[in-house]
């Protein structure tokens, strides 16, 4: 991932903070703050598909977000000091999360749509959609993943293959 050249040239970085059974981000999430680079991550409006990516001021920043019921971290809803990447200059790379995957791009999420929704919205802001690469361990690629039309495929799926 730090090689990656869409990740090199990236200045507005948006990284998921990872659940125990997904790729763990925390190493990348370190190098884009020794990089100098700006970092956003989600929060997840309970009961809609709405998402927004904040910005977060260090790594060490990740200890004073709460926890969800999903026991997700996320910047609290009454935060409102945060920069959202859409309010400011949009997004140059979303590393998106997922259950599955297959090699066409499709992404199997949890289901709520909440990237499919965010990438919609991320297409009207001036900078144009991010760059999408989603982070898989080899198991999660798959022949094809069901796929419904508002879904949008990522740019790439990136995962050890051995």
């Amino acid at each position: 991932v730090i090689g990656h050249p869409k990740y090199q040239e990236s200045k507005r970085i948006a990284i998921f903070l990872s659940m125990p059974d997904e790729i763990q981000t925390e190493e990348i999430i370190k190098d884009i703050f020794k990089q100098g680079k700006e970092c956003f991550i989600p929060r997840y409006k309970p009961h809609s598909n709405h998402m927004d990516m904040l910005k977060l001021s260090s790594a060490e920043d990740i200890s004073s977000l709460t926890l969800t019921s999903w026991n997700i971290l996320q910047p609290s809803d009454d935060d409102s000091a945060r920069e959202e990447a859409l309010a400011g200059g949009g997004l140059d790379l979303i590393f998106m999360p997922g259950l599955g995957f297959d090699k066409k791009g499709n992404r199997l999420g949890r289901g709520k749509g909440y990237y499919d929704t965010y990438l919609e919205r991320c297409m009207k802001h001036p900078s144009g959609k991010p760059y999408t690469i989603a982070l898989a361990f080899r198991e999660q690629i798959c022949e094809s993943v069901p796929v419904a039309e508002n879904d949008v495929q990522v740019d790439e799926v990136l995962y050890e293959d051995r």
